[in-house]
């Protein structure tokens, strides 16, 4: 069975970390799969501003690895979902809240409106809830109306509205403690809010 830091399974997804060699070997055009699943095409440089960020983080501390990128793999069927994960270890976030986690994920546009997004964050959330982390960030685009509905759908309140250098308007929510829904089928063995810069 994987390492808990390498897959989150949720009811229907595996959040598959992004090791640093799997980063650079993706970037390099060297790995077109993800456990064993086909990345889509076009998807490498869709993600490539995030892959590039990420493995930079990861070789400047490697102890922010599990907390960083995963790719959304839908079990049973083996496809690739989208990716989601963590700006960095607990303090890094938009807010600099000290101990808090702000997440960012991609649902593919085939795999949106089905809950995807949802069950990924809450496995996120519930993954770092095993780590003594309850305090959740996400920045979202104010046109983003899945992920702002996803947002009030889990009981995040927004306390800012900043510009972000890249992605431009941005509206700052965050929860602290846990979320009324708890994600079916979520193990610590073994789904757009936008990936913002931190």
């Amino acid at each position: 069975m994987p390492s808990s830091d390498q897959i989150i399974a949720t009811a229907r997804l595996d959040l598959v970390l992004f090791t640093p060699a799997l980063l650079e070997a993706v970037l390099s055009g060297r790995v077109t799969a993800i456990a064993g699943v086909e990345l889509p095409p076009g998807w490498i440089r869709r993600s490539e501003r995030v892959l590039r960020r990420r493995l930079d983080q990861v070789v400047a501390d490697p102890g922010s690895g599990p907390w960083l990128l995963r790719a959304m793999v839908h079990r049973d069927d083996r496809e690739l979902v989208g990716r989601i994960g963590f700006h960095g270890k607990p303090g890094a976030n938009g807010l600099g809240a000290g101990g808090a986690v702000e997440l960012g994920y991609t649902v593919e546009p085939a795999f949106r409106r089905q809950g995807f997004a949802e069950e990924a964050v809450l496995g996120m959330m519930a993954w770092a809830r095993m780590r003594s982390v309850d305090h959740y960030i996400l920045s979202i685009g104010p046109t983003n109306a899945p992920s702002l509905g996803l947002a009030a759908k889990l009981g995040f309140a927004e306390v800012a509205r900043v510009m972000d250098e890249e992605d431009g308007p941005e509206i700052v929510f965050e929860l602290r403690g846990s979320v009324s829904t708890t994600p079916a089928g979520v193990s610590d063995s073994a789904g757009a809010a936008p990936e913002r810069r931190s």
